[in-house]
């Protein structure tokens, strides 16, 4: 498996209590929800009006990161 594709924060239930495991988001999941985010959050200053382009600009950056951060 891909580091990208690892959990960010996993949750190990305990199945005693009826809570079952999970894994949550994937890292690639996280980094794009943070990346598209900061986007939004300064959607007035570029030029991107379509939400469809800026999800993919939040994915193109998510997928930047673990790319370099395995260098």
């Amino acid at each position: 498996m891909k580091n990208a594709d690892m959990p960010a924060m996993p949750f190990e239930g305990c199945q005693n209590n009826g809570i079952q495991p999970s894994s949550g988001l994937t890292k690639r999941e996280h980094f794009a929800a943070m990346a598209m985010q900061g986007l939004l959050g300064s959607f007035g200053v570029h030029d991107v009006t379509a939400y469809d382009e800026i999800a993919s600009d939040a994915v193109m950056a998510a997928d930047a990161l673990p790319k370099e951060l395995e260098k």
